[in-house]
């Protein structure tokens, strides 16, 4: 098969897979496809905005929230790359909602607007794991908790990640402090998010090693290959993916990685290899740079870090083939100077490149997809 016809006819797969999708975000109530196009412009049926002070005391604790459909269902709120900030998408961040119960993996900027957006809002949610510390990935649990508070959340929120994230969790609730006890005194909660939040750090593991279990899901972790081991040396901070499973669907989250074969091992036969990816024309650019950075004595740099610890398409492929996944879903993208609006071309190069090896499904992922 010509390159040309295998590309037209990934191009119709992806706006095929598109119409499907389409169907699962109305479950959620997402007016999927025009949100995930065109964020600037507001979509016919899209959620509405809380009116100011909605709610207990100034803030709702649904936060735009509704009721969640019945079933296993990965909402990607967040597919953008860090740590830019772009217009268009948040950072990344997934919701796995099961029976109604949302779990949250990853919390990059963004993903609290996302989680109002996405219907499921900020009061739901009481379980959260992180792939690693890198700020794109939390620099919203600070604003997720906050948010919890004002919204008169009573429960625990839960944060599971890689060591350091007790640390961090720590962190962002002596952040509040000074908030909780101004609206305390001042508006009379009571309620302490500050002392509701807790962080547990996981062990990396080479192996699949089970790290929570409730009567929803069972999460499974293991070390993928996003930090090098002379960066590793130097540091006790890891990077973890992840496998959720539940009574009808396996999910794994890459994180953000290189090839790994430790995620091998933790996505075989999984339903939905939700895998980072990173252009090829990125990984050859930030290649030439390295090059150029260690030609004149810098031995580390940011080139050599995206260049060497993200996955091209092809290792994408390579990946999920070898795990004999059932469907490969892309985030976490480093799509280059195409912008991941254009279905036609930025989706098409990705496709293309992960079906070198692999020969399933390949899901180009957009904020607020429903699978």
């Amino acid at each position: 098969m010509s390159k040309t016809l295998r590309s037209a006819i990934n191009r119709r797969r992806v706006l095929a897979s598109a119409i499907e999708l389409a169907a699962a975000g109305a479950a959620f109530g997402l007016p999927l496809l025009a949100r995930a196009q065109n964020r600037a412009a507001p979509s016919a049926g899209a959620p509405a905005a809380a009116p100011a002070g909605a709610g207990p005391a100034g803030g709702g604790p649904a936060g735009g929230a509704g009721p969640l459909p019945p079933g296993t269902h990965l909402v990607l709120l967040g597919t953008q790359a860090g740590p830019g900030v772009g217009l268009t998408r948040s950072q990344t961040a997934s919701i796995v909602a099961v029976d109604g119960v949302p779990y949250l993996f990853d919390c990059g900027y963004g993903t609290v607007r996302q989680l109002t957006a996405a219907n499921v809002g900020v009061a739901r949610v009481s379980t959260v794991f992180l792939s690693h510390l890198h700020n794109d990935h939390t620099s919203d649990l600070v604003a997720l908790f906050a948010h919890q508070f004002t919204g008169s959340k009573a429960t625990p929120t839960e944060v599971y990640g890689p060591p350091g994230t007790q640390a961090l969790v720590r962190a962002a609730g002596d952040f509040l402090r000074a908030d909780v006890e101004i609206r305390s005194v001042d508006e009379g909660r009571t309620n302490r998010t500050d002392m509701l939040v807790h962080g547990h750090d996981v062990a990396a593991t080479a192996a699949p090693t089970l790290v929570y279990r409730d009567e929803h899901v069972t999460v499974i972790t293991a070390e993928n290959t996003h930090f090098p081991g002379r960066a590793k040396q130097q540091m006790a901070h890891r990077s973890l993916a992840y496998r959720v499973e539940t009574k009808t669907r396996s999910i794994v989250f890459s994180g953000d990685t290189a090839y790994s074969k430790n995620l091998v091992e933790l996505a075989r036969g999984v339903d939905l290899f939700v895998c980072e990816v990173m252009a090829q024309s990125v990984y050859d650019r930030n290649m030439e740079l390295a090059k150029a950075d260690a030609d004149a004595g810098r031995t580390t740099s940011v080139a050599r870090h995206v260049a060497e610890t993200h996955s091209t398409p092809a290792d994408v492929g390579r990946m999920a083939a070898e795990a004999k996944v059932k469907t490969v879903v892309l985030y976490h993208q480093i799509a280059g100077q195409r912008p991941l609006n254009s279905l036609d071309t930025s989706a098409s190069t990705f496709v293309d490149g992960v079906h070198a090896a692999f020969t399933g499904e390949v899901i180009v992922g957009q904020d607020l997809m429903v699978l």
